[in-house]
């Protein structure tokens, strides 16, 4: 198993991309934190990894708020032990608008989850991980960091900030032998997508347009990605962000 003996943390594990990825690490041996906002739906992937035979908690945090970030990391740390791999996946889409008519409030919304909790997620593990010897950090970014999308102002400002805080990380904690990546997923099929297109299927012209693999992802996808950030398969990378959304940035 490529996870035996470490400890991860997944934030926003409660659904989508962070439950497929709390399910795969525990399969690979992991023990996981799973953190999420919504403490039911933590609870119930806590509850799915323990009845296949794996080790979980279920923590409640608000990655956005300094006190539940640290919170979240103490509580991991007392009952799991020190982090091997966090995984900085909690994210929102928040409100879609062309920058004069977005609201402040929703921009500010947006940055204080998908990137001040990114940035709170490695403040307060990485302490702990260095101390324990190194590990790996993987943050959730988005292809919208990389290309415009209308209407995604505060995404995409939050995501290229993800790109480029992974970046800083991973050169200011290699040599504690930290490596810090990020995930840069297209259109991946979760709640997330669903809400976007209010409970509509998919169209196949707009789905041909962002894929050139003709489909949406799939959450198990990305956290195929992860799973190999996380272990040892990826032991040469660091700094750098992993594309994986069905040739969208290349069409």
């Amino acid at each position: 198993m490529k996870l035996d003996g470490k400890n991860a943390l997944i934030t926003g594990a409660g659904s989508g991309m962070g439950r497929a990825t709390a399910l795969l690490f525990a399969r690979e041996g992991a023990k996981v934190a799973a953190i999420d906002i919504d403490e039911k739906a933590a609870t119930e992937t806590a509850s799915q990894i323990e009845r296949n035979g794996g080790k979980a908690v279920a923590i409640r945090a608000d990655v956005s708020v300094e006190a539940d970030a640290k919170q979240m990391v103490e509580t991991a740390v007392q009952r799991l032990g020190a982090p091997g791999v966090l995984f900085n996946n909690a994210g929102i889409e928040g409100e879609s608008a062309f920058i004069a008519k977005m609201t402040a409030d929703a921009f500010d919304r947006v940055i204080a989850i998908n990137l001040r909790g990114v940035f709170l997620g490695m403040k307060y593990v990485l302490p702990p991980m260095v101390d324990a010897g190194g590990g790996s950090i993987i943050n959730q970014a988005s292809i919208a960091g990389m290309v415009a999308v209308r209407g995604g102002a505060a995404y995409s400002a939050a995501k290229a900030g993800v790109i480029a805080m992974t970046r800083v990380a991973a050169f200011e904690y290699a040599r504690y032998n930290v490596r810090v990546n990020c995930i840069c997923p297209g259109g991946i099929e979760t709640e997330m997508a669903k809400r976007i297109r209010r409970g509509a299927e998919p169209d196949p012209k707009a789905v041909r347009r962002i894929s050139v693999l003709g489909r949406m992802g799939e959450p198990e996808e990305i956290a195929n990605m992860a799973l190999f950030l996380a272990s040892s398969d990826s032991s040469f990378a660091t700094g750098a962000p992993f594309v994986v959304d069905g040739g969208w940035t290349i069409s």
